[in-house]
């Protein structure tokens, strides 16, 4: 059977990466390919050093021939060869970028945080920072960074991944930059860069809660609102990138001001600017978003109002995507403090009260409270994918 070389491969070496150990017979079952084809293909990825076989132990069941009992040849297994690449994953946030270093087989190896001044600045003082941090890590690692296969990088806004163009993030001050290639020129490898829910969504995929489910949605919650669609198995961000943008649908017309500059969004109301803001004007002498979270758990009765109307207008998202999507499952993906006050029956509550009525339960919708290193984890696999598809253009310059 003959299939696109560069599809081919593609589908030959995810299947590899999503069972773990796995026999080319095995392979060819997942991928529909011919038997002959995933040996071809993986003759390629060894000789690449991309993949390495593992022997079991035990041969394979005894055969009979003319009434005479002899071995067959031992089942050899695949697996991603870890020590091909190393690759740098991080995440840009509010306050930190968040540096996770992993092998091409997604082990750890080393996380690093550096704190950020400011949360917002110019695309060329980003990209000083994002090396910088990239360097750092390193360094504590005892890796040299001129050893490192790419940078992968998870930052908010709307961003197109084939060319590294930032429409707008709320970590830069200008919009339509693009960060992709100017990061390329200081770089000692290549560079990767998306939406930092789309990466968070890979990561529940390949690492978390979301394993061996092929269509679910991520709400990431954090200073701002995110979403990740994962679809068929593969990440949905649209023509442009500028997809998945949950925390720009309108739920108020002519709201509350939002940091993308409209008015209205849900972020508006969720983000954790947007519920220090609100409690500020109930009460001016919170300093930041904790403080709003202590005061609810005292019972104070300003801070419960702003996280009740946080709470429904998150309903209000999240019903709105069942009813889109209908997915296997949602996840809320954020700080343990932010996810922890608005993740409640209430908001089951609402979802349900304004989710399409059917009779049939609503898809499970479970909280996943994710430390600034796991969603660096997801930069770190799509550096991972984009080291694979680099080697994979190469070699499909010949036929297979």
């Amino acid at each position: 059977m003959r299939v696109k070389r560069d599809s081919g491969r593609t589908q030959v070496l995810d299947s590899i990466r999503n069972s773990g150990p796995i026999a080319r017979i095995e392979i060819a079952e997942a991928t529909g390919f011919s038997p002959a084809t995933v040996t071809a293909i993986t003759a390629e990825f060894l000789q690449a050093g991309l993949i390495v076989e593992m022997p079991l132990e035990s041969p394979a069941p005894v055969e009979q021939k003319q009434g005479q009992a002899r071995r067959g040849r031992p089942r050899v297994l695949l697996r991603l060869n870890g020590a091909a690449h190393v690759v740098a994953g991080l995440n840009v946030a509010h306050r930190s970028i968040c540096v996770q270093l992993t092998d091409f087989a997604g082990s750890d190896i080393a996380e690093f945080e550096m704190p950020l001044a400011q949360p917002c600045m110019a695309a060329d003082t980003l990209g000083h920072m994002i090396l910088m941090a990239v360097a750092q890590s390193c360094d504590r690692a005892g890796i040299p960074i001129q050893s490192l296969s790419a940078i992968g990088v998870g930052i908010a806004g709307q961003i197109n991944t084939e060319t590294g163009f930032v429409h707008w993030s709320p970590s830069l001050k200008a919009r339509n930059v693009a960060l992709g290639p100017q990061l390329q020129a200081i770089a000692p490898c290549p560079v990767f860069i998306g939406n930092d829910a789309n990466l968070v969504a890979k990561a529940e995929h390949l690492f978390g809660k979301a394993q061996g489910i092929d269509d679910f949605l991520v709400v990431t919650i954090e200073h701002g609102v995110g979403l990740g669609i994962v679809l068929g198995g593969r990440l949905y961000s649209g023509l442009r990138g500028c997809g998945a943008e949950l925390g720009h649908i309108k739920v108020e017309f002519d709201g509350a001001p939002c940091q993308c500059g409209q008015r209205g969004c849900l972020e508006a109301y969720v983000g954790e600017y947007a519920i220090l803001r609100a409690a500020q004007a109930e009460n001016d002498a919170y300093d930041d978003v904790q403080q709003v979270f202590a005061a609810a758990d005292a019972g104070d009765a300003a801070a419960r109002k702003v996280l009740a109307r946080a709470r429904h207008m998150l309903a209000t998202g999240i019903a709105s995507l069942l009813n889109i999507f209908d997915p296997q499952l949602i996840i809320l993906a954020g700080t343990r403090s932010t996810i922890a006050h608005l993740y409640d029956d209430a908001l089951h509550k609402d979802i349900t009260g304004m989710a399409v009525k059917v009779d049939a339960p609503l898809p499970p919708i479970e909280p996943h409270h994710w430390a600034g290193a796991l969603w660096a984890k997801g930069a770190a696999a799509y550096a991972i994918e984009g080291v694979a598809q680099l080697t994979i253009r190469d070699l499909a310059q010949s036929p297979v």
